[in-house]
């Protein structure tokens, strides 16, 4: 049997979505067209395709989740959504995939939602260009945009997400791909890892987010070009790295957030052409950081580049340019020729008495910070850039 294509609308054969896949075969097209069909519930058991024709919407009329897929090889292309269930024991989904593979989600408007789209132990799927919008106003009652539980080989790219809990989440999701995504105004984070592995996000946009990307019990991470922008407050940073190895992090801007990138336990790292700009600190490495290296970034007019909390320290800065940078170049091969030190003694006496951060433009810190300088006795005496360049890095 070839497949069919079938219709939903109010004159139709089938006025309802429900009616319309109880009655389709395996790889048939159901095309919905334009109106408000007020359903949840709806179980997608076999391949199909769902295609809605000028976006017609599902009210999900709040009384629980909208569209399980539990099949393979299933398609949901082109539809709004609202009004899914809130719940303090189901995290009800506008859509949610359950142990299928080589699906795709793509063209979806999600809006008034608890977890956007949910993904449990599904693989090879595509979720592609929707626009999902929260009304999330506390972390105890919210869920997240895109989440990824047990989901390997996953491509997430061109979404919009915001007002959730996390823009997008991944726990045990290995070798996924999020790329040219949009995540702002977020309750918690942006974008949040957990123990997933050989994962790459590049080109993404983190905005005024809670904090901007946490990536936590992870290797092989692969992060290139995003911008983290805006991720202020208290307890905020533009990216946290908690128990992270072997990752490289290339062609990032992270731009006025109160901490670029906050790392602790993390090794063999790359940092390479990033530029930090109008951070409060640039970097704050918290501790049991080896090997790592940062080289060829741009440290543009943070109030402090590098906060360190220990005495040891292994890691390799080289070629950076810094603009506190006050060295000279007599040969003018673009190298400074006296080293730099980006760790102030303030940076650490902020770390230990958060209240002296008032005094941060005062004279008296210059001195301080000079009289360190010349002699380091609280911060790494080999923690240097021996090769400062002179002028901003253009890539």
């Amino acid at each position: 049997m070839f497949p069919q294509s079938i219709e939903v609308c109010k004159s139709c054969d089938f006025n309802s979505i429900k009616t319309a896949i109880a009655n389709a075969n395996a790889f048939d097209t159901i095309l919905i067209k334009k109106d408000t069909y007020k359903e949840h519930n709806i179980k997608i058991e076999k391949p199909l395709t769902l295609i809605g024709k000028d976006y017609p919407i599902i009210d999900g009329e709040l009384k629980g989740e909208i569209i399980t897929i539990s099949s393979d090889s299933v398609t949901v292309n082109g539809l709004s959504i609202i009004n899914v269930g809130t719940s303090y024991t189901e995290d009800y989904a506008a859509v949610r995939v359950k142990r299928s593979k080589h699906f795709t989600l793509k063209n979806l408007i999600l809006e008034n939602l608890f977890f956007g789209i949910y993904l449990e132990k599904s693989n090879y799927g595509k979720i592609y260009n929707n626009k999902i919008i929260g009304h999330a106003v506390e972390e105890y009652n919210s869920g997240n945009g895109i989440q990824l539980w047990y989901s390997n080989n996953i491509e997430i790219e061109y979404n919009h997400i915001q007002h959730v809990r996390d823009g997008i989440y991944l726990e045990f999701a290995n070798n996924c791909l999020i790329k040219n995504n949009v995540s702002t105004e977020n309750l918690r984070y942006g974008l949040h890892f957990m123990f997933s592995n050989n994962d790459i996000y590049q080109n993404n946009t983190f905005k005024n987010n809670g904090a901007g990307v946490a990536v936590m019990f992870s290797k092989n991470i692969k992060m290139y070009n995003n911008l983290f922008k805006e991720n202020w407050g208290t307890a905020s940073y533009g990216m946290l790295l908690k128990e992270i190895n072997d990752a490289e992090i290339i062609g990032n801007t992270f731009m006025e957030n109160t901490i670029g990138i906050n790392i602790e336990g993390s090794n063999r790292i790359l940092y390479k052409h990033n530029n930090f700009s109008n951070n409060g600190w640039a970097i704050k490495v918290r501790g049991a950081c080896y090997t790592n290296q940062f080289l060829e970034n741009n440290f543009l007019y943070n109030s402090f580049d590098i906060a360190y909390n220990s005495k040891v320290n292994d890691n390799i800065f080289n070629r950076n340019y810094w603009s506190n940078y006050t060295g000279y170049d007599l040969n003018k091969d673009g190298v400074g020729d006296v080293p730099y030190r980006p760790v102030k003694l303030f940076s650490y006496i902020v770390n230990r008495t958060p209240e002296t951060i008032i005094l941060l433009r005062s004279l008296f810190i210059d001195v301080i910070d000079f009289s360190e300088k010349v002699s380091p006795v609280f911060t790494p005496d080999n923690l240097l850039d021996n090769n400062p360049v002179t002028k901003k890095i253009q890539w």
